[in-house]
């Protein structure tokens, strides 16, 4: 699982996902890619889960790009534990995603592969998204 390798707070606020991705919103290194339609918060397992997705589909052709980290911390308190004393001990981490951020892209396949590889990674996914290109992106980026 993708994770921090050192951090330098062990615990973090909950924070907002509000107004829509300002970074990350371009494809800058394939040429297809996946957008979130809508915020969350991405899990580390849920990351790996759609990368192995896609490159079990392009079977070691093309390259894969993976635009997101899970930087923040999630904690939870064990089950049956009384409110108070202190916030829980860290579970999994997650990349806080916001609509229009591109999260995969992938290159050097056709383009019935790719999107079918990011059309596998997309279910793996729990948020709604878009299988797009680099020129559509372009596009509506200058509009």
């Amino acid at each position: 699982m993708l994770m921090p390798k050192r951090v330098k707070r062990r615990k973090q606020f909950r924070g907002r996902m509000t107004g829509k991705a300002s970074r990350g919103n371009v494809i800058s290194y394939g040429e297809y890619g996946i957008i979130a339609m809508e915020p969350a918060w991405i899990r580390s397992n849920q990351i790996e889960a759609a990368r192995v997705a896609m490159t079990r589909h392009i079977k070691r052709g093309g390259k894969v790009w993976i635009k997101i980290f899970p930087d923040k911390p999630v904690t939870q308190k064990p089950a049956g534990v009384r409110m108070g004393s202190g916030k829980g001990a860290t579970e999994y981490w997650v990349a806080v995603v916001k609509p229009g951020r591109v999260m995969f892209e992938i290159a050097g396949v056709s383009e019935e592969t790719a999107r079918e590889a990011l059309r596998l990674a997309v279910h793996k996914l729990p948020i709604k998204c878009k299988i797009v290109t680099k020129a559509e992106l372009e596009v509506k980026n200058e509009n």
